[in-house]
């Protein structure tokens, strides 16, 4: 059997989403990505990365990290929530490693975990504005 024919099969149900009239396999397309398809414990872990960034309000709070460092104090009054409520989604940024903090005598200050995040939140941000 040749790799480069391809594989039918019977089309499923009609959906929203565009798809090919015809499911056609194409075996050497396939194995050129398959080995560069990410396990599923790494997709996992993106998955949840990218849920902590789903929330509006954790945005925001990057969003304002994007342009300094900030104590917990200013950043809650930057983003005009409650200081628990801050902390609470500083958390959940911080078990994704998307924020870094350091202690400044009394204060707590918050800075972006590093430049991937700040090349993420850019893009992103860039993308939606096209």
């Amino acid at each position: 059997m040749a790799d480069s024919s391809p594989l039918k099969r019977q089309s499923p149900p009609s959906s929203d989403a565009p798809s090919c009239d015809e499911s056609l396999v194409h075996l050497d397309n396939v194995r050129q990505v398959q080995s560069d398809v990410i396990e599923t414990e790494k997709a996992q872990r993106m998955a949840d990365f990218f849920s902590a960034l789903s929330d509006p309000h954790r945005l925001k709070l990057l969003s304002a990290l994007a342009q300094q460092e900030l104590c917990v104090c200013d950043l809650a009054a930057a983003v005009k929530m409650g200081e628990s409520a801050v902390s609470h989604q500083l958390r959940v940024l911080r078990s994704q490693r998307l924020v870094k903090y350091r202690r400044q005598g009394r204060n707590v200050c918050y800075s972006l975990a590093d430049d991937h995040i700040m090349t993420v939140y850019r893009e992103v941000a860039d993308h939606l504005d096209e």
